[in-house]
């Protein structure tokens, strides 16, 4: 790290610069704070050790000065008059650490480790959130669909209220994406977003990993566990699938949202959490409720803003934006030269029912950018019910356009054809004309 050092002693300034570049650091050292100014618009640093007593200087207006010129700048404070007082002014005005006066080069060389530290972890942060950013395509929330807008319109709108959201919709219609939207959009937005997915563990695991327990409280609860509610405290806890939630830890979900209040399984002290709970479901609510499945009085104190997502079948006009957004995506990701799609596949798609919505789209998408060998992705590249396999969605009389039926029919007649000159007599065109409608369609 580079450090810079400003104190108006020399010798101050050297054993610190000494205890500096022993620690494997590189010290820079300023008098004065105009100095200390010059340095970092020469170069930013990574550390600072600032005297809070800067001769005729107040080391606090300096401490403001450098976090103006560099922001992020950690700023360790000296001072020879150690108090309680100075040492909260000065973090509170931005310095991350305090050491007074005399100190030990062990003192400088364990705040560096500490700054170090941080920095580290500062790094895997940004590296994972280029990985994920890398690994999810970019979120497309943007719809001339009615049904669409209006869900987001109601979502926007409640994200800058604390108030309690249910998002309904089948699987994969983006009901975690549009959650995650919704935190970003808040005053939580600082704060965690923690995701408990409710069919994934017994109820009694998932009793823990809501509210944490304590050591002891059941066979190999080894230690105290703090639990996800803890974790998203300030923040937003989203439950995924809240249709599939036990009914014996309902009545606790419900304490939670009106009382701001739990119990960490195995004990019986009421603990409170600041948290804003979206739940997502693809399950009709109401009719749980009517079974017996669902608690009646969870159900309304979640239902306070309910979105409902439309599948993608309903979302036409969003069908093709979306597919190209993957597709961007995806030849980037594995580093392919897929430029477009051949006008058969899009055919194909608009026929297509998408009984798993986006997420089935973005699967198709990522298979045929894999397969595809060429710069169109073809029929050829899609899974079977695509490609007029058994289940093929494109038949006479199907909600699919001419060229879609075309394509198909082509296809098929080609695939039982001796050969291309068969082929077009059974059409009834001369093959010329076959050649040119199958290069059209992405089927040669």
């Amino acid at each position: 790290m580079r450090v810079l050092i400003v104190d108006d002693e020399a010798g101050i300034r050297k054993t610190t610069r000494i205890a500096v570049e022993t620690a494997g650091h590189e010290g820079v050292e300023a008098a004065n704070g105009a100095r200390a100014l010059a340095l970092l618009g020469e170069e930013p640093c990574d550390a600072c050790f600032l005297d809070l007593n800067l001769g005729r200087e107040d080391g606090l207006e300096v401490l403001a000065a450098l976090l103006k010129a560099q922001p992020a700048l950690p700023v360790v404070m000296f001072t020879a008059y150690a108090s309680i007082a100075t040492a909260v002014e000065a973090m509170r005005r931005g310095a991350c650490d305090f050491i007074p006066k005399p100190f030990t080069p062990e003192q400088v060389r364990a705040v560096l480790a500490r700054i170090g530290q941080t920095r580290n972890l500062q790094r895997k942060v940004r590296a994972l959130e280029t990985q994920l950013a890398d690994e999810v395509p970019v979120v497309d929330l943007d719809s001339p669909e009615p049904g669409m807008q209006r869900a987001l319109e109601i979502a926007f709108k409640a994200a800058a209220t604390p108030a309690t959201m249910l998002i309904l919709g089948p699987s994969g219609t983006g009901k975690s994406v549009l959650a995650r939207e919704v935190h970003r959009r808040s005053e939580r937005r600082d704060a965690p977003l923690v995701t408990v997915n409710c069919p994934s563990l017994s109820r009694e695991l998932l009793e823990s990993e809501l509210f944490g327990h304590v050591k002891g409280a059941f066979t190999g609860a080894i230690a105290d566990t703090t639990g996800k509610v803890a974790a998203a405290d300030g923040g937003t806890l989203f439950l995924d699938e809240i249709g599939e939630l036990p009914l014996p830890i309902q009545p606790k979900l419900l304490r939670l949202l009106q009382e701001r209040e739990y119990e960490r399984v195995g004990e019986t002290k009421p603990r409170r959490a600041d948290v804003r709970v979206i739940a997502a479901t693809n399950r009709n609510l109401a009719e749980e409720v009517k079974a017996g499945r669902f608690r009646e009085d969870l159900y309304y104190r979640l239902n306070v803003i309910a979105v409902t997502l439309p599948g993608l079948r309903e979302r036409p006009a969003d069908l093709a934006r979306l597919a190209e957004g993957y597709r961007k995506h995806f030849a980037a990701r594995l580093g392919k030269p897929v430029q477009r799609f051949a006008p058969a596949v899009l055919a194909a798609f608009g026929g297509y029912a998408w009984p798993g919505n986006l997420r089935e789209l973005r699967n198709v998408i990522e298979r045929a950018v894999i397969l595809c060998t060429g710069d169109s992705i073809e029929l050829r590249d899609l899974p079977e019910e695509f490609a007029g396999g058994p289940d093929a969605q494109i038949t006479v009389g199907a909600h699919v356009t001419l060229e879609a039926l075309e394509a198909e029919h082509l296809r098929r007649v080609v695939a039982t054809a001796r050969n291309l000159d068969e082929a077009a007599r059974i059409l009834g065109i001369d093959p010329a004309t076959l050649y040119r409608k199958r290069q059209k369609l992405g089927l040669a």
